[in-house]
């Protein structure tokens, strides 16, 4: 065994890839040859470390020096600065990892300090195109045990045990889905995995596939067995090219090492993995939409029941869980299910990853301990919103999620209390917005996207969502009257009554909650014919300030349809009639003395 006095460990996720990681790599090999250290110093091209923010990451150990944001050009001076000479380049450390001149380890930084990693336990660690480096993580040893200590009777059991809800966003039981499976007759049986991460936004499934390929494949081989199936398939988005590719790796290697295939492990059992590429349709998220795309059937809900549990795809029963879920299992099965249930709250066990964007300083993927409040997230994860804005409301859950405001920050993340308040977990999106953001203009956001992405095929997603997002229109173009919002809460809550499948039963969730929590603020579009935010361009004003106006003539200049006008000495003015509301005069004025009302 080659043993190393330095790692480098790279990441390779897609964030960090569409940064230049993989240049950044390759310096590395290049400059480490150069320098003759390849015998003393390992590269490790890893998955994602979850800080995107400061992509590329680069950690080198034994040290655990934390480069953030590097770049191909500063490769050289860390190989001889700190390879050769033994110096941190203290210029591009991560700030916070920094103590006076001493290196925090990860779990001391803030970012991380109350996060508790385990679906991500390899990811960032590990190089998930080797199965030798997660088989010394214990990859496969779950499985081991499974096959050769517990009956499949057992193995459903810990994992109802461990009180795992499902990490797609319905949050059904997992160990009892599993059951529902095993207990359904038919002498063919499927284990699927649904890897068709849709919200806008969401990163956590492709991330854990990126990562660590090889938790997923052990945890559906594991099911395989619990509950008598011999074939799986792993539906992944086009749109995930890395992640297929290290599927396809993994899996490769898995049949070579006698992971997969006939006879795993001299055992009998035999168990395979393929892959199902689908074209990125968010409604093939929805169980029934995902199986019928499998079996090569337009990617549409079907009613249920039956439930895929009972005749799922081909007709056959199918057990069908999401990336996530799945990567917890193996954890479950090695340190038991009362290990697992300690975590969390009384009915949200274990661990959830987020990915937070928006308007957040530290945007990327986080994984929590079930009960943590939003503020924990919002402020000692996620540092707080850019440039001293006020946190004004988050959004969970994707586009059918709902808006959590500040007054409810201190809520605890968990399934009920999510729904109780009009949100709920949903896959894990996380979308933060600051007091800039219009909370109509973003309910009709992702009514838009949601009627984009409408399968047609019920009438109520098909025709309501359009309805609503006409409504919507109306009130941002300052066209709204008395009754719009009245008109809004029927609509919605006539097509969650009615829509075929989840996702149009939820479509109508950012509107509710917006109304709910920011109700004056749908009333000043109406009544005043205002936006409080200053987003909805046809209630916008820009206006020049008298007493700040230089009279310099830059506005005027830079006007495109030449509505400012003005003299020397003399403030400019903008014709309203002829301004198109575009905000280049207000981002040009030096002076900041154009504003919008």
């Amino acid at each position: 065994m080659d043993i190393f006095r330095s790692h480098i460990l790279i990441c390779r996720g897609t964030g960090c890839t569409s940064s230049g990681s993989d240049q950044v790599a390759d310096a590395f090999d290049k400059y480490i040859k150069e320098e003759g250290l390849e015998q003393e110093v390992k590269v490790v091209r890893t998955g994602c470390f979850g800080l995107c923010e400061v992509g590329p990451i680069v950690i080198v150990y034994p040290e655990g020096a934390f480069y953030s944001r590097v770049e191909e050009k500063d490769v050289q001076e860390i190989v001889k600065e700190h390879l050769v000479k033994g110096r941190v380049v203290k210029r591009l450390l991560y700030q916070e990892s920094l103590d006076k001149d001493r290196i925090k380890s990860l779990n001391e930084v803030e970012f991380y300090k109350k996060q508790m990693r385990v679906a991500l336990r390899n990811c960032g660690v590990i190089d998930p195109e080797n199965i030798d480096e997660y088989i010394a993580m214990d990859g496969y040893k779950a499985l081991t045990k499974v096959l050769t200590e517990m009956t499949r009777e057992q193995v459903i059991e810990e994992v109802k045990k461990s009180g795992l809800r499902g990490r797609g966003g319905a949050g059904f039981p997992t160990g009892t889905k599993w059951e529902f499976v095993y207990n359904a007759p038919g002498d063919k049986k499927y284990v699927c995995c649904n890897a068709d991460e849709g919200d806008p936004g969401a990163f956590m499934d492709r991330s854990v596939l990126e990562g660590d390929p090889h938790s997923v494949l052990e945890a559906m081989a594991i099911a395989g067995y619990a509950v008598g199936a011999d074939q799986g398939y792993i539906y992944v988005r086009a749109e995930y090219p890395i992640a297929v590719r290290r599927l396809q790796i993994a899996i490769e290697q898995a049949r070579n090492y006698g992971l997969l295939g006939e006879n795993i492990l001299g055992t009998g059992f035999n168990f395979d993995i393929d892959l199902k590429i689908g074209a990125g349709a968010f409604v093939c998220g929805e169980e029934t939409a995902l199986l019928n795309s499998m079996e090569g059937k337009r990617g549409t809900p079907r009613p249920r029941p039956p439930f895929p549990a009972n005749k799922g795809l081909w007709g056959k029963p199918t057990l069908l869980n999401n990336v996530e879920t799945y990567a917890n299992i193996c954890q479950i099965i090695n340190k038991g299910g009362d290990w697992f249930a300690s975590i969390g709250t009384e009915r949200s066990k274990g661990t959830k990853i987020f990915a937070l964007g928006g308007k957040i300083n530290n945007t990327g993927l986080v994984e929590i301990p079930m009960g943590t409040t939003v503020r924990e997230v919002i402020y000692d994860i996620g540092g707080g919103c850019p440039n001293g804005k006020a946190f004004k409301a988050v959004q969970t859950g994707g586009p059918s999620g709902g808006c959590i405001p500040a007054e409810l920050i201190d809520t605890p993340i968990e399934y009920d209390t999510l729904v109780k308040i009009g949100s709920m977990m949903g896959s894990g999106g996380m979308i933060v917005m600051d007091e800039d953001n219009c909370m109509v203009d973003i309910a009709k956001f992702f009514l838009q996207f949601t009627c984009d992405e409408s399968c047609g095929k019920c009438t109520p997603c098909r025709e309501g969502t359009k309805r609503m997002l006409e409504l919507l229109e109306k009130i941002t173009e300052g066209k709204g009257e008395e009754g719009d919002i009245e008109k809004l809460q029927t609509l919605a809550m006539n097509i969650k009554d009615s829509a075929l499948c989840a996702l149009g039963q939820t479509a109508p969730n950012p509107i509710l909650s917006t109304i709910r929590y920011f109700r004056d603020e749908y009333e000043a579009h109406i009544k005043d014919k205002r936006c409080p935010a200053g987003v909805c361009a046809a209630l916008l004003n820009y206006i020049i300030l008298e007493d700040k106006c230089k009279a310099c003539g830059i506005c005027a200049k830079n006007c495109p349809t030449n509505s400012i006008s003005g003299k020397p000495k003399t403030p400019y003015v903008i014709n309203q009639d002829t301004c198109i509301k575009c905000g280049v005069c207000m981002d040009k004025c030096p002076f900041g003395a154009i504003i919008k009302k």
